[in-house]
């Protein structure tokens, strides 16, 4: 706190504002038009963000990054590719040449692109018609790490059966099943997935390996 003013909560609250303003506008009614993050992730939070959502917040400082990328000259260019009666609409944050773009914070550089950046990638890479992608992996101390991949036939395959998957679901109000994955403990549809119930009583671990009662006949 200075003087008068937060600028902590003023920094949060821009980092929000940009991140609703690069956040894919979609219409709850529209179930023929899936947009690539919502099927690259778990499917059960795709559905509750359309059919009951929770607000969640926009504190990360990829959305910031995100949001300045989407303001030059090579960013934020949406596209969208037809699926039968489904368009499948994605934006990338860079598109230099031949080649597509994404960048993501993370907390530590990992040794591998995660899963869910690869489809992702991958997926835009058949929108905008590109043949190479690269995901770059950034920390908040300035790390960094890269990744390339070649446009693949199998990864757009399963893009394409999710976004099928999911837009029946929308159809007939089904909620998909559980995905557990590490994003879970900080999504916020949490407590729809997993029920969290405190133990009240002091769980002795001799006693749950029987232990305490082999130590007693000896």
């Amino acid at each position: 706190m200075m003087g008068d003013r937060d600028y902590r909560q003023l920094i949060k609250n821009a980092i929000e504002s940009i991140g609703r303003d690069i956040e894919p506008k979609i219409d709850p009614k529209d179930n023929k038009t899936i947009h690539i993050h919502e099927v690259v992730r778990c499917l059960r939070r795709s559905y509750y963000d359309r059919t009951d959502p929770i607000d969640s917040q926009w504190t990360s400082f990829n959305n910031l990054m995100t949001g300045l990328l989407q303001k030059m000259e090579y960013g934020g260019k949406e596209g969208e590719f037809q699926i039968e009666d489904i368009i499948l609409k994605g934006k990338a944050d860079m598109i230099v040449d031949d080649a597509i773009i994404i960048f993501r914070s993370t907390l530590e550089v990992p040794e591998n692109p995660f899963s869910s950046d690869l489809l992702f990638l991958n997926a835009c890479m058949w929108i905008f018609k590109k043949v190479e992608g690269v995901i770059v992996y950034m920390t908040s101390d300035g790390k960094e790490s890269s990744f390339s991949l070649s446009k693949d036939n199998k990864m757009f395959e399963e893009v394409v059966r999710r976004v099928r998957v999911l837009k029946d679901l929308l159809v007939e109000q089904k909620v998909p099943i559980l995905e557990p994955s590490n994003e879970c403990s900080s999504c916020q549809y949490y407590e729809r997935c997993f029920i969290k119930q405190k133990i009240g009583k002091q769980i002795n671990i001799q006693d749950l390996f029987g232990l305490g009662k082999s130590s007693e006949k000896n």
